[in-house]
């Protein structure tokens, strides 16, 4: 991973409030030229340290109205092939390993009762997988 110094560390911190925010915008607040920020977010995207920009869809509005978080129990050392069985799964939008009881903590996201239930059916069928504990997400009260 590449060495991130103050002004990398300050420059995605302001692309994560707002990754649309004109360049210019950026080298006023960070205090540098535009062809730094520039610079900088190409070295970034190019060292794999930003992934890619995304939008964040105020709630209520997002067509992905079920949300939920699944905690999962992986057997021994089976947590490599667990993810790659999981990764690309329709509505699994994240996955940590975590540390703790559980060995992964999983994000869900899908648009009904039935589409949630064929996630968790994936997640549980998945061989590696003892155990899950699975929360639906209410309301949201901080981002």
């Amino acid at each position: 991973m590449a060495d991130l110094d103050e002004l990398d560390r300050r420059l995605l911190a302001a692309l994560r409030i707002d990754a649309r925010e004109p360049v210019a915008s950026l080298a006023r607040r960070l205090g540098v030229t535009r062809a730094t920020v520039n610079a900088r977010m190409d070295r970034m995207v190019a060292d794999g340290v930003i992934a890619g920009f995304s939008v964040t869809v105020r709630e209520g509005q997002d067509p992905d109205t079920l949300r939920a978080i699944s905690f999962v129990e992986v057997r021994g050392r089976d947590t490599d092939d667990v993810i790659r069985k999981l990764r690309g799964v329709p509505g699994i939008r994240s996955m940590h390993t975590t540390n703790g009881g559980w060995d992964l903590v999983i994000e869900i996201r899908t648009e009904s009762l039935a589409s949630f239930d064929q996630v968790l059916a994936s997640i549980r069928r998945t061989e590696g997988v003892v155990n899950s504990e699975t929360s639906l997400l209410l309301t949201s009260v901080l981002n």
